[in-house]
Order: structure tokens, then sequence, then C-alpha cells
């Protein structure tokens, strides 16, 4: 057994692939108003998480498969497809290597 502390894992809803949630970036659905970026990771509402590395990618695999409606338990018309992309090609990198 090791002594190394556990770090909390999250699965990618567009390739499911299963990664330190540090890896990841979060899709927040606040009660009121559409689905967005929540880099910090702490924004209240229900989350689900990307791929940073292959951001685009993965949000469109969520977006064919209906994953990111599924797991944000919501409907399309919550979801502004194009500003999630367009947000994930310029979250600042700063924000994604900094530690939570």
């Amino acid at each position: 057994m090791s002594d190394a502390p556990r770090r909390p894992e999250r699965t990618c809803v567009g390739c499911r692939a299963v990664r330190p949630k540090r890896e990841l970036l979060r899709v927040v659905l606040p009660a009121e108003g559409r689905a967005a970026l929540d880099p910090t990771g702490k924004r209240n509402g229900r989350g689900a998480y990307l791929c940073r590395d292959t951001g685009t990618t993965c949000l469109t695999q969520a977006r064919r498969r209906r994953a990111l409606v599924r797991a944000l338990r919501t409907t399309s018309d919550r979801i502004d497809w194009d500003s999630l992309a367009a947000d994930l090609d310029t979250v600042p990198l700063e924000v994604l290597t900094s530690p939570r």
C-alpha cells in the first residue's frame, strides 16, 4: 500500500477517459442561465468535465453523443456549444496549470 495521497479523478464526458481532476476542465450549469466553463472548479451548479488538452475534440464528441446534456441533466437549449468551444480555445494557460 502506498503512502502517497489519493488524487481525485474524474471522467471526461467526451472521450470517457478517467484522469486526475487537475487535467480536466469543468463545465458548470448554474441554477439560472447557460452552461459555462469553470476554470476554478468552484462555481455552484451541476458540473461535468472535459479534457483540457483535447477540449474542443472532446466537446464535439460530447455533443454528438449528447453526453454533456445527460451529465448536466438539462436540455440542449441551455448549452451554447459555440460559446463553449470558443471559451475552451481562450482559457489562459496559467489557469490550466495552477494547482486547485
